[in-house]
């Protein structure tokens, strides 16, 4: 959410990153804000002038009582209450405004970065540099899905019958894969200086509504029935809002935090859900990272967490891109957007396995996440999130990467304290 004194003074800067989102219905929103700010405005001028003389007439109701002017004293009474009724009605009226003023500022965009590429979707994506050299074998790689059922490693079948489309149930050597990603993530964070958390997997509708785009809350959160909870689609929604409320101390920043979390997701729009494939689903386990710090940070921040992500696959030996999402493929909350796209032998191209964004203070904004300086000033933080990793995405990308042509599976260094000491994932007899 944006300050409003900002879109006060740069209407026309606001409007032209909205043409730069190519979201010209929401122009209006900047008009109607304004128009409604300065309402406002004048409410509150009135509400502080009565409030004013109410006080100054109280004060001298005593005095005209004191010296017998029954008359004056009635009539001061009265106008007292005539300003109370006023002063009421204002009050609802500011109420009124403000509520107007908020619901349009939750859906005006973020500016974004001057460096983010003009573009109307992720077609329009820029790579921005690449990490491995792509490699295909000369055996012809199998879905993803066939690769796991050889190994005995998956059963949507059954998942379909207990859940529907979306779901699966892991077994085997590749559920160990996955918790093993999942524990290599956590360690690999932690040596690299963040700390690991398990947040709670549901949240409340005001941290919902403080860290998503009402957008992203429609298409992917899933709402406890009778309860003000929803489960969380990523463990960044949790671990922003555990600062919700909070003034912190400028020493105690940057705080980089990583956090374990099952995730839940409708994933309604046009990608749809694959019956046959763990690419897109509506339940995963996910290690994510989340950075809070000074406004001045968060650029060096953003740099420094994508290249985390990167190194994560590398030591996996999965050649992986950065793509700079542009300004129509950024989230309304979103300064500033990469995504890490891993290789895919079989199908020879990237896809995505990871999102890093600058979001800017819009997150902060909206829950009242601030900072206290030195000299006890207080100013928003910023607030950054990246993936490290998301099994099962990511095994699709494992397995296709270290698949060997009898069907049996490689198991990089990194991994094998994870695995037993296995190098292999070998075919069932």
């Amino acid at each position: 959410m944006l300050d409003i004194k900002m879109l006060r003074e740069n209407a026309e800067l606001v409007k032209e990153n909205i043409k730069a989102k190519f979201q010209d219905e929401k122009l209006v929103l900047v008009d109607e804000v304004i128009a409604f700010d300065i309402e406002v405005r004048e409410a509150k001028s009135r509400r502080d002038y009565l409030r004013s003389r109410r006080n100054t007439i109280s004060k001298e109701i005593g005095g005209l009582m004191s010296k017998g002017k029954r008359e004056e004293v009635e009539a001061a009474k009265a106008e007292v209450k005539s300003m109370a009724d006023e002063l009421a009605a204002t009050e609802t009226k500011i109420d009124a405004l403000e509520e107007e003023i908020r619901k349009r500022m939750l859906v005006i965009p973020n500016i974004i970065d001057p460096s983010v590429p003009l573009g109307r979707n992720d077609t329009e994506n820029v790579e921005r540099e690449r990490f491995g050299e792509p490699f295909v074998p000369e055996f012809e790689i199998p879905y993803h899905v066939e690769i796991m059922e050889k190994l005995n490693g998956i059963d949507l079948d059954s998942a379909r019958k207990t859940s529907g489309n979306g779901f699966y149930y892991l077994c085997g050597d590749i559920a160990r894969l996955h918790s093993a990603i999942i524990s290599y993530a956590r360690d690999f964070m932690i040596d690299r200086g963040f700390t690991y958390y398990i947040p709670p997997f549901m949240i409340r509708s005001n941290v919902v509504t403080g860290v998503m785009s009402f957008s992203e809350m429609e298409n992917m959160m899933y709402k406890i029935e009778g309860e003000d909870l929803y489960l969380i689609g990523t463990s960044e929604h949790s671990m922003i809002g555990k600062f919700i409320d909070t003034i912190t101390p400028e020493e105690k920043f940057p705080q980089a935090l990583t956090s374990y979390s099952p995730c839940f997701r409708k994933e309604v729009g046009a990608h749809g859900i694959e019956e046959r494939g763990v690419y897109r689903i509506h339940q995963f386990e996910k290690q994510e990272m989340i950075v809070v710090c000074k406004p001045e940070e968060s650029a060096e921040w953003f740099e420094k967490l994508y290249h985390h992500t990167v190194d994560f696959f590398r030591s996996l030996d999965i050649p992986v891109r950065a793509l700079e999402c542009c300004s129509g493929d950024l989230a309304d909350l979103k300064v500033k957007s990469i995504d890490v796209e891993a290789w895919s032998p079989r199908q020879q191209k990237y896809f995505e396995v990871g999102s890093c964004s600058n979001l800017g203070d819009a997150q902060a904004r909206r829950l009242g996440i601030k900072i206290r300086s030195v000299d006890k000033n207080t100013y928003f933080a910023h607030t950054l999130n990246n993936t490290v990793v998301a099994p099962p995405r990511m095994l699709i990308a494992y397995l296709e990467n270290n698949l060997n042509e009898d069907g049996s599976v490689k198991i990089p260094e990194p991994l094998r304290m994870y695995m037993g000491g296995k190098a292999k994932i070998e075919l069932p007899n």
